[in-house]
């Protein structure tokens, strides 16, 4: 292999890093990614499709000997990488009814003693 062949792989090598690191600043969150743009979707919602729209991920100084690993996941604002690439709704049939209707009352007689707190 000749110096040149050398130098040119290692310069393509470098240019990929470059490019890879740069895509991923891309996809990072409040830069605007779509998912769609780096994954094949079909029928997803808006919020699914914009990460950014999604509020409320500040972070509060928290006391070091309560962290755990939970308050670490989501602490972190959500990205094209995280977030969903399908969407399948289900039919909210059941519950517009009990909106109209109310829920079900229970007419039964209580024949339990009331227990005494003395």
């Amino acid at each position: 292999m000749s110096n040149g062949a050398a130098n040119t792989a290692a310069e393509t090598q470098v240019a990929m890093t470059q490019n890879t690191s740069s895509d991923l600043e891309k996809t990072k969150p409040g830069k605007g990614a779509k998912t769609n743009e780096y994954y094949r979707v079909t029928d997803i919602p808006e919020r699914f499709n914009n990460p950014d729209c999604f509020q409320g991920y500040g972070s509060k100084p928290t006391n070091p000997m309560y962290l755990t690993s939970s308050m670490d996941y989501g602490n972190r604002s959500p990205t094209v990488h995280t977030m969903p690439t399908s969407f399948h709704a289900k039919c909210q049939k059941f519950s517009a009814h009990l909106g109209q209707c109310g829920m079900y009352r229970n007419y039964s007689l209580n024949t339990s003693l009331d227990k005494s707190i003395v």
